[in-house]
């Protein structure tokens, strides 16, 4: 039987490129978003839920549940961005980027988490932020939540270290991805979503006594 990953956020960009580095490496992949039209392929196992409701991901959690496979990788790639300052940003704003963010890996990686101790094995990869070391003043609750996530990350990996599960809190400054749609900076500004993806398959591939606990990525010449 395959190894598994569950990707959220896995059909496009940084998520999209994580799922086909595993896959191309042999294993299968849950992969989650609100849509997962044209997800094909007999590796991988599309999923479609709302992550931003404890409804969805428990509805993902069941699903996981279901398949009676372990997994090995979990990678709580799902988020949403919007610009804004704290003082001025619409109601509502928090509330939406702190539960995408924020709640989705928590109540994802609680639900999944169990089995990883019971076998002392698993790999669970946090989808930070430069965002989530630098503050700006266009970030707001963005900012906030990908603070928030990193936090979380370092508290996961001090309780899961007599377990024997890894966590690493990946820090990708800007990435080519479809949110960066429409911009006039030239490409090789960006970092491509296959080397954040790369990075993620290094880490993974270390010995069982061995973790990168962050990593720091940057484009070549520097945050945008």
């Amino acid at each position: 039987m395959n190894p598994l990953i569950v990707v959220t956020g896995g059909t496009k960009g940084i998520g999209r490129a994580i799922v086909d580095r595993f896959v191309a490496q042999g294993f299968d992949a849950v992969v989650c978003a609100r849509s997962v039209e044209g997800v094909e392929g007999s590796s991988l196992l599309p999923f479609a839920a709302d992550l931003s409701s404890r409804a969805g991901v428990d509805s993902l959690v069941g699903y996981v549940q279901s398949l009676s496979r372990p997994v090995d990788v979990l990678v709580n790639n799902t988020g949403v961005f919007q610009p804004g300052q704290i003082h001025n940003e619409a109601e509502g704003v928090f509330e939406e980027l702190m539960n995408t963010n924020v709640g989705s890996a928590y109540h994802l990686t609680r639900g999944l988490v169990r089995d990883m101790m019971i076998q002392r094995k698993g790999h669970i990869f946090m989808m930070c932020s430069t965002a989530s070391i630098t503050a700006y003043t266009n970030g707001g609750s963005y900012c906030i939540s990908k603070f928030a996530l990193l936090g979380m990350s370092r508290v996961l990996r001090e309780e899961l270290k007599p377990h024997d599960v890894k966590v690493t809190a990946l820090l990708p400054g800007a990435t080519l991805t479809a949110s960066w749609t429409g911009t006039d900076l030239p490409k090789d500004r960006f970092m491509k979503p296959e080397d954040v993806a790369d990075s993620v398959w290094m880490a993974y591939s270390l010995s069982k006594s061995a973790v990168v606990e962050e990593i720091l990525i940057r484009p070549q010449l520097g945050d945008l």
